[in-house]
């Protein structure tokens, strides 16, 4: 009996799993394809297995992980689409190049009918056990995080690549260096240019692919887009300064969306940004990573641009808000900018004060 044998096997067609190659060489001083000494189970995910692994030719033995297409279904066309999605995964891993924050692809093939995967071993911590184990987060620390983790996600959404499962399980802490890794490209969505293209990749896969209170709502819808992803980044906020599954929220009945703001509190600021992040229409959510990272950005700004957003006009004469100014009124671009923020905020501001007084009235109705 190998080591492996005492580890807790998943139940769901555990039988299937014990006939994998790999956990028949798990403990053992057998080698897979001459190279790799298997070492023990790091998971099991819908579509895969991940075992820790030792390369037995590279100097120094490093560990690295081997990722191996194992989905739980024995329908032929399920199957084939876990295919398709292993591919696509080494496929966008190869893409992604060597970027610090992503799991670098050392190797990818075909054993005797299987698909392998082989990724750097980033050894260390996910969010979600970091919370377990130290319980809820600052609205600083949040902050922090998404310094690290936004570049990242530039850096995927550049290349065309829409993650769709991004979540606190998702983020590992490197325990040697401290950075942020992004992990789990197996559900990854490559942003389709051609309307009909779009069409065929839709009618072709049409199962959901995230993880349900993560994903915002058009993903359910199967439309996922780049925005769908600061909406996971959102919801992955909330869960680290709250501890909670989105799906422990309540939600307004009108709107659908989360009700988290009595049981934070946040600076004003950071308040609207996390807003905005959550919002289930995309036509009210911030559409890009960078736009995100300009309304953080520009909370430093807000006490110079003080005076600007007066709504007085400045000078002899200049007594008319600013509101009411002629389309040929000349406003410097910082005046602009001011004026544009003052704006978002008023309306904000409005939407958040009849969103509680709907609140307060429906409890008082009850």
């Amino acid at each position: 009996m190998n080591s492996f044998s005492s580890q807790k096997i998943p139940s769901f067609h555990a039988d299937i799993f014990k006939q994998t190659q790999l956990w028949q060489l798990c403990g053992t001083q057998r080698l897979f394809r001459d190279r790799y000494e298997i070492l023990r189970i790091l998971g099991r995910g819908g579509f895969g297995v991940t075992f820790l692994a030792k390369d037995t030719v590279l100097p120094g033995n490093p560990v690295c992980v081997i990722k191996q297409l194992c989905p739980k279904t024995t329908n032929p066309q399920s199957w084939e689409r876990a295919c398709i999605r292993f591919k696509k995964e080494a496929k966008t891993l190869a893409r992604l190049g060597s970027h610090s924050q992503i799991p670098m692809l050392l190797d990818y093939f075909e054993s005797q009918g299987e698909f392998y995967l082989i990724q750097e071993y980033i050894k260390g911590s996910n969010l979600a056990q970091e919370v377990k184990r130290n319980g809820c987060t600052s609205e600083a620390a949040v902050r922090q995080l998404l310094q690290e983790l936004l570049p990242v996600l530039q850096y995927v959404h550049k290349h065309g690549v829409i993650h769709r499962d991004i979540k606190p399980h998702n983020l590992l802490r490197c325990k040697d260096d401290g950075r942020l890794v992004l992990i789990d490209f197996g559900a990854v969505k490559e942003e389709l240019r051609n309307t009909a293209e779009t069409s065929i990749h839709q009618n072709a896969n049409t199962n959901f692919i995230g993880t349900m209170g993560f994903a915002p709502p058009e993903q359910l819808s199967l439309r996922p887009v780049y925005a769908s992803d600061i909406y996971a980044v959102g919801m992955t906020c909330l869960y680290l300064l709250t501890g909670k599954s989105p799906l422990e929220f309540n939600r307004d009945p009108s709107t659908g969306e989360i009700n988290w703001q009595e049981q934070l509190n946040l600076s004003e600021h950071f308040a609207q940004v996390l807003s905005k992040m959550l919002k289930n229409s995309i036509e009210e959510r911030f559409k890009s990573v960078d736009d995100v990272v300009w309304a953080l950005g520009m909370e430093s700004y807000l006490p110079t641009l003080h005076s600007c957003l007066s709504t007085q006009r400045l000078g002899s004469g200049w007594n008319e808000p600013i509101e009411k100014e002629s389309s040929d009124q000349y406003l410097s671009p910082l005046a602009r900018t001011a004026k544009t923020i003052r704006q978002w905020q008023t309306k904000l501001k409005a939407k958040n004060s009849h969103n509680r007084q709907k609140l307060y009235t429906s409890d008082v109705s009850h």
